[in-house]
């Protein structure tokens, strides 16, 4: 299993809004200077995000988008399941119908162990974690870094 484009910028998005979680909600236009990701991948990205509950979101000219819960109770693994349609390293642990050996296959038992390894590995990364760690990460080459970190 390889990771979409949406988990990663998602995982980015989130780490931005830890990173710059105040009293003001972030503008879009913010997010994407500071990130360098599209303002419509911001948006296509956010709406599974919100209707999860990991950002609140605020409409109108003061409006803007902010962590819903603390970025230490956020994880890889709680993004990874949002954005992406499986996780799961082997097809037929998804559909059983997949494969006509399902019922006696060998490493099919295998895949599933791997993939919970990397789920429970994944649940054990929080974004407040991250964010302690490269206070400055998701900032574009050439910008300065966030004073109040």
């Amino acid at each position: 299993m390889k990771l979409s484009a949406k988990s990663r910028y998602a995982s980015r998005i989130l780490l931005d809004l830890a990173l710059h979680n105040g009293e003001v909600p972030n503008r879009v236009s913010d997010i994407s200077n500071r990130t360098g990701i599209t303002v419509p991948f911001i948006e296509q990205i956010i709406k599974p995000l919100k209707q999860a509950g990991l950002v609140a979101s605020k409409r109108g000219s003061a409006g803007g988008h902010r962590l819903n819960r603390s970025a230490d109770q956020i994880t890889l693994g709680d993004i990874v399941r949002i954005m992406e349609d499986s996780v799961d390293l082997a097809a037929c642990l998804r559909d059983s119908e997949i494969c006509e050996r399902t019922g006696v296959c060998q490493t099919r038992a295998a895949w599933k162990r791997a993939t919970e390894a990397m789920l429970r590995e994944l649940d054990t990364i929080s974004l407040g974690e991250l964010a302690k760690g490269a206070p400055n990460c998701c900032q574009l080459t050439g910008e300065r870094p966030n004073p109040a970190m």
